[in-house]
């Protein structure tokens, strides 16, 4: 009996200063903030809006797909959109407000499906954001003039040809 007292003491101690070691453990840094978005500037005019949307156009028709393309200044509201024949029409309104969350928040709507996937559940909750890929800023001289939204494959082909819009304008 004696011996089976002891025992159990020890195991109780052995416990007791196993969780006191893991109770000192110092705590993860902190992350880092994230970077602020850039500056607004003058809203995209309609004709570096179409050169954005031809070359976002371009690069669809490269790899044979069929995209909806929304380019709008940095309120959200629509400067210009092009529906290539065959796009789905699902794809229309996907594609503005991939635009609007991009402008409105000044950053890819690729973050808040990154935010989304690492459990950063709050971002549901804010209005107009978008956590589909292939939504951008449209930055001139290190100002957000607008933003392009394209929608019609997935994420990654989206980001793709809203890439090449945005680079439309270089």
């Amino acid at each position: 009996m004696r011996r089976l007292s002891l025992i159990t003491a020890m195991a109780s101690a052995a416990l007791l200063f196993e969780s006191a070691v893991y109770a000192q453990q110092p705590a993860a840094p902190a992350a880092a903030p994230p970077a602020p978005p850039p500056p607004l500037g003058a809203p995209i005019t309609l004709e570096q809006a179409k050169k954005v949307a031809l070359a976002a156009e371009a690069e669809a028709k490269k790899n044979n797909w069929t995209y909806a393309v929304a380019i709008v200044e940095p309120s959200g509201a629509l400067v210009y959109f092009q529906r290539m024949d065959g796009t789905q029409y699902g794809s229309l309104n996907v594609a503005i407000d991939k635009a609007t969350s991009a402008a409105l928040f000044r950053r890819p709507t690729a973050t808040f499906d990154a935010g989304l996937r690492a459990g950063s559940t709050y971002l549901l909750t804010l209005r107009a954001a978008n956590a589909i890929p292939g939504g951008l800023p449209i930055v001139i001289d290190d100002k957000v003039v607008g933003a392009i939204g394209a929608s019609g494959g997935s994420g990654s082909e989206d980001t793709q040809v809203a890439q090449a819009g945005v680079a439309g304008l270089k």
